[in-house]
């Protein structure tokens, strides 16, 4: 495997383990009970939205008529970008619940700004791991027949083969590789994170972040991930970036490893040389122990005092890559 990402085996040498370069993160008997008992004495006044989450619909006609580099947060983790005049999809989560199955897990706070049916062709989709917020079997079945092309890290190809995706439309990746889709480089870089869909397939599937680079914009987009050296690294051999989306959301101290708290989001936008940031996972689903608006409330106030260049679109707000403009603080309740 390339530099940067460490395989393990088991004893009998059959199921291979991924594993972060920097930490092996496990969860004990007591981890797991520390962590149900923080959700069973859960406190919060505002877990979900109290007022309807403003959402800008969006249109295949509006996506194909300005060709210029630009981005749509369209929910979560879901972000499409227009770059090189190709539509990239990143982490499609499209589905009411981001859970095995639709009757219960979390619950969607809005719908998605534009459903796949109504999206336009899509040049290539971007996966960052396998968790259920990140990857949506049903998003994935339904954009099958739009979509030319499927990239992955390792082994999480899988799925897609299970899903009815082609083996000719899929590309998995290990950290530090790359593959040319026309003008764009797309490169899987490292996260420190872990995988499974279920009980007994942990960090069977690599994670990853990625680094697309077209004509004009170079952009970041780090799926999940715990704050780590890898992101100054990152951003030594990849950056400056015009736009990073870094994961600012769904944060806890019971599980610092793999989630980062909004002070070192903005740490890992700057190891990153980004020269704006979006946050993202935030807003759609309730993931963790804070307030649903907390996140970005954070993210803000930080970024003001350290005077980055911080993007906080609606979901369905166009924003540009090289010259975004001032966006708002759409969370905030307009009632008050």
């Amino acid at each position: 495997m390339a530099s940067g990402c460490a395989k393990a085996f088991d004893s009998n040498e059959q199921t291979q383990k991924f594993t972060n370069s920097e930490i092996n993160y496990k969860t004990s008997a007591s981890d797991f009970y520390q962590m149900i008992k923080a959700f069973w004495n859960d406190n919060r006044t505002h877990a979900t939205p109290n007022f309807d989450i403003p959402v800008l619909p969006l249109t295949a006609d509006q996506l194909n008529q300005d060709q210029s580099d630009t981005v749509f947060r369209l929910g979560h983790s879901t972000i499409l970008v227009r770059i090189d005049q190709d539509l990239i999809l990143f982490d499609p989560v499209f589905s009411d619940r981001a859970s095995p199955v639709q009757w219960m897990g979390p619950k969607r706070f809005h719908q998605p700004p534009i459903s796949i049916e109504q999206l336009p062709k899509i040049k290539a989709v971007i996966i960052s791991h396998d968790h259920y917020d990140h990857l949506d079997k049903k998003a994935i079945s339904a954009l099958n027949d739009k979509v030319e092309y499927f990239i992955t890290p390792l082994k999480v190809g899988q799925h897609l083969r299970d899903w009815g995706v082609p083996e000719n439309k899929i590309t998995e990746l290990d950290w530090w590789q790359s593959t040319q889709i026309e003008t764009l480089t797309i490169t899987a870089t490292p996260s420190q994170h872990f995988s499974g869909r279920g009980l007994f397939d942990k960090d069977e599937t690599l994670w990853a972040s990625w680094a697309i680079k077209g004509w004009e914009s170079n952009i970041y987009f780090s799926g999940d991930s715990g704050y780590f050296n890898g992101f100054k690294e990152i951003g030594d051999r990849l950056g400056p970036f015009d736009l990073t989306f870094i994961e600012t959301g769904a944060y806890n101290k019971l599980w610092p490893e793999i989630h980062m708290f909004p002070e070192q989001s903005l740490q890992a936008h700057i190891d990153l040389k980004g020269k704006a940031m979006m946050p993202i996972h935030n807003g759609t689903f309730d993931l963790s122990l804070h307030n649903w608006f907390e996140p970005l409330q954070r993210i803000s106030d930080l970024a003001a005092d350290q005077g980055v260049n911080l993007l906080t679109p609606m979901f369905g707000e166009a924003v540009k890559v090289q010259t975004p403009e001032k966006t708002t603080q759409w969370w905030l309740n307009p009632q008050d």
